[in-house]
Formats: structure tokens, C-alpha cells, sequence
């Protein structure tokens, strides 16, 4: 498996993010950004306004807005199409994570966001996982617990763009999250990052970040996998979702397939074969 190399290993410690540029193809690009629009009159996980506590998704029939430039933030995607499956060990994007976190890993979460343009969202700031791993910070030299994939679908070019922003270093040091005014992408330190469609960023869910308010006159188009430890609850599923059907023997156990029935102690102790299934040597 590729490593990474001693400059992105430099940045990964210090700044908790890097940048994997053309990861996907064109034609792959413009693949997933209809499948993203198809997404709108198909039912699928998606927040509901007013309904649901914040991080919760609930079950729609379709995307309440059709229009395909308009906000969309779908979950738990990969039934849609077997190429989001192809997407969960992605060589270019996977053996860097697999570098970075270990070999007991499992997936958690893939999404499909829309950014939508002028529509007044100024943005916002937030760290991966809820309250509980909002608090946890590891040492430099230890494992992150999770690490999100961020491909790119649109370019993203200047500033104001539905930028991927972030505060370089902040998956080290806590952030007061009840500030007044709250955290932003307009805060101090952060910085709003560019890059081309195709382009993925790989970053801690420790990180503080988000998108900046996006005033291009486009949409901003991204996809999102998110990767964690074995022993962490998935947030897009509480069992073994039924596309394993559909999926290679690593994605299967990438989706908690441990090859045997649940037992006391499964996730916590690895199957035997699991670096060797994870690095893809079986």
C-alpha cells in the first residue's frame, strides 16, 4: 500500500488535514454529480427542520427541493449505485487513511452534500461526531479515532465559495464551542481552502471546520466517507447493511462482516486476518 509521503506526514501532525489532488477522474466526477442530482426524487435519509435533534436524519420520500442548485444533504448513500461501494477503499484516498489510522478500522458514514448558492447560509464551524468526540483529543503520536474523506465535485475558487474551511492545528487543542459570536469561517484563524473537482480532503473529526458561506452563482458539490476505529459505533447504521451483498471481502469487513456471528468482544478484538484483509493481501 502507498504511504504517506515525509511532507504529508508533516502536515497530517500539524495541521490535521491534506489534500489529495485529482483523486477522482473526470469522468468520475461528472458520474457522481448526477447521481447526486438523481438523489432529489429518490427517498433516502435526510434532516428534517425542525423536527429531529441536531446530527439526526429521518426517513423523506424525496429531497423537498428539486432543483438541483439547491441545499441537499442525503446519507447513507451507498445503495444508490455500486460505484459509492467501489468509492469506500479507493486506493488513491484509502491507503492514506489505512497509513494514518491503522488496520482496525471500519466504515461509518458516507453523505452527499449540495451547497447552494445565495441563499444567505453564512456558514458554520463544528467538529465531527456529537458532544462526545467533540471533547476527545489525542496525543501526536497516537491514532485518530475517526477520519473523514472529502471529495471535491465542483471547483471551488476564491473566497465566499462554500469553501471547505478549517483551523489548521485544531484537532490538538480544544475550541470553546459556546463563543458569542460562535465559531465561524469568517473567525480568526481560520483559513478557507480552494481546490479542483476531483481534489479530496482526508481530515480529523477532531478538526475544527466547515463550509464558508457560498456566494459563486454554483453550487458546491461534495462527497463525504468517514472512517473509524472498530471499536466505535457506525453512524450511518446499527447493523450490517445489506449492500455487504454487493461488496469485495475488504468492503465487506470495511462494513463490520467479521466473517463470524457477533459475539461478546467483536470490534474491540480484531479478527485474526485483519490486517492482512485491510491491507488487501487475502
Amino acid at each position: 500500500m502507498q504511504k504517506l509521503s515525509a511532507e504529508q506526514r508533516t502536515q497530517w501532525a500539524v495541521d490535521g488535514y491534506l489534500c489529495i489532488e485529482g483523486a477522482l477522474k473526470s469522468e468520475e466526477i461528472d458520474f457522481f454529480s448526477n447521481e447526486i442530482d438523481n438523489f432529489r426524487s429518490l427517498p433516502g435519509w435526510e434532516p428534517i427542520s425542525g423536527m429531529l435533534p441536531r446530527g439526526h436524519y429521518g426517513w423523506v420520500d424525496k429531497c423537498a427541493d428539486q432543483n438541483t442548485e439547491a441545499f441537499m444533504d442525503r446519507r447513507d448513500i451507498l445503495s444508490y449505485n455500486q460505484a459509492f461501494i467501489e468509492l469506500i477503499d479507493r486506493k488513491e484516498v484509502f491507503d492514506l487513511i489505512v497509513d494514518i489510522m491503522g488496520p482496525n478500522i471500519i466504515f461509518s458514514m458516507s453523505q452527499a452534500i449540495v451547497r447552494a448558492s445565495g441563499d444567505g447560509f453564512p456558514g458554520y464551524t463544528h467538529t465531527d461526531g456529537g458532544e462526545g468526540q467533540r471533547e476527545i483529543r489525542v496525543m501526536e503520536t497516537s491514532r485518530p479515532i475517526a477520519v473523514k474523506a472529502m471529495y471535491l465535485l465542483s471547483d471551488v475558487e476564491g473566497p465566499d465559495c462554500g469553501n471547505f474551511t478549517v483551523f489548521p492545528g485544531s484537532h490538538m487543542r480544544p475550541i470553546q464551542f459556546n463563543q458569542d459570536p460562535p465559531v465561524g469561517p469568517n473567525t480568526p484563524g481560520a483559513v478557507q481552502l480552494t481546490g479542483k473537482a476531483g481534489d479530496c480532503y482526508i481530515f480529523s473529526h477532531a478538526l475544527w471546520h466547515g463550509p464558508a458561506a457560498n456566494n459563486s452563482g454554483k453550487a458546491r458539490k461534495t462527497l463525504l466517507y468517514n472512517y473509524c476505529q472498530m471499536f466505535m459505533r457506525c453512524y450511518d447504521f446499527k447493523d450490517i447493511p445489506e449492500v455487504v451483498e454487493h461488496a469485495s471481502p475488504r468492503q465487506r469487513r470495511l462494513l463490520g462482516d467479521l466473517g463470524y456471528d457477533f459475539r461478546p468482544g467483536s470490534y474491540f478484538y480484531v479478527p485474526d486476518d485483519q490486517t492482512e484483509m485491510i491491507m488487501g493481501v487475502v
